[in-house]
């Protein structure tokens, strides 16, 4: 598409065309952000990106939904941040909006925004300045949405957000009960996208290894159960995401409930179970939780420092490991789908 091409097609997408013509341009536009040409093309023209935002506040929902689907798409690209961050009040307004018939869209455009760390500190920032609860806000919306409505990406933005110190010191902060909200989603079958999210949250937060972990860990104990192979049955397009969810879990109570899990002989029990070859190399770490306590210092694996020359030969090791695994036929011969990230392709 040349500079005329798009100068014309641009001009479609504006207020003062036709409703009809402006309706077909953005679906045309949409048609173009399916594809990585399409979306890089879209991401060195910023006029396109802003004549998008602005189409999410058109009067048509059909033409707001289809001007979502294509920024939904352009999102994840680092190119189109500086534009997309000047809407981010009116997407949490959307957002937060009980009801809007866009805020599922919204939604979704704010999760694949947010998945790297710079643009999550500007969504987090936007969220503080527009709402007074913060980062609260997007928890009680999600448990207060409609199943059946929709906002099921809130649980990867919230995961987004987690990698963030200060998103996660609210997260874990006691006076607040926010984890207690989160944790009924971690068996919230009807949808794989908001599970994912949640649990991919309370994962996040168990690097918050000091005090906050010790609150954390009275939580998630009970979820090291929802690791069982057990929870991996039934059909076979939501067994990825289940497993991907699963091993999860494993970290999780691994790191909290390490001198419980200990006490009780549940690593041990567990070690015992029939895992899945995904799950081979998460439950290494077992075999560190069943050996007698560590030396003085190396209470924490979080906080101990690998030589440079021992890291290297570890990552060497795991690759090999991987490689013969696909050798001798435990990798699929199509590549698993990747955990839910509210990446809408």
């Amino acid at each position: 598409m040349d500079d005329q091409q798009a100068q014309e097609l641009l001009a479609f997408l504006g207020p003062e065309s036709r409703p009809d013509l402006r309706a077909q341009a953005v679906h045309c536009v949409a048609g173009l952000t399916v594809t990585p040409e399409g979306r890089r093309l879209l991401t060195t023209r910023p006029d396109f990106v802003e004549a998008l935002l602005a189409l999410t506040a058109d009067p048509s929902t059909d033409v707001a939904k289809e001007a979502f689907h294509a920024l939904i798409n352009l999102a994840a690209e680092p190119g189109t941040h500086i534009i997309l961050a000047k809407g981010l009040p009116d997407l949490l307004d959307l957002l937060l909006d009980p009801g809007s018939p866009l805020a599922d869209q919204a939604c979704a455009l704010l999760s694949n925004f947010s998945r790297e760390e710079s643009a999550a500190r500007q969504l987090l920032t936007a969220l503080q300045r527009e709402k007074e609860s913060g980062l609260v806000a997007l928890v009680d919306a999600l448990g207060g949405a409609d199943p059946q409505a929709g906002l099921h990406y809130l649980g990867p933005l919230l995961s987004n957000l987690s990698q963030l110190p200060e998103a996660r010191k609210v997260l874990l902060d006691p006076s607040r009960c926010v984890i207690q909200k989160l944790l009924p989603f971690t068996q919230f079958m009807a949808s794989d996208v908001r599970r994912g999210g949640i649990v991919g949250t309370l994962r996040n937060c168990c690097f918050e290894y000091r005090e906050s972990l010790k609150n954390l860990s009275a939580f998630l104990w009970p979820l090291f159960w929802t690791a069982a192979p057990s929870v991996l049955a039934g059909d076979s397009k939501n067994r990825h995401s289940k497993i991907c969810i699963s091993k999860q879990n494993i970290f999780q109570t691994l790191v909290t409930g390490k001198e419980c899990g200990r006490q009780q002989g549940i690593p041990k029990a567990r070690s015992k179970a029939d895992f899945l070859p995904p799950h081979f190399f998460v439950c290494f770490l077992l075999q560190v939780l069943i050996a007698e306590e560590p030396p003085s210092g190396m209470e924490n694996l979080l906080e101990v420092e690998i030589p440079t020359k021992v890291e290297e030969e570890l990552q060497r090791l795991d690759q090999e490991e991987e490689e013969q695994l696909q050798k001798e036929g435990l990798a699929a011969s199509k590549r698993p789908e990747p955990c839910p990230e509210g990446l809408r392709r």
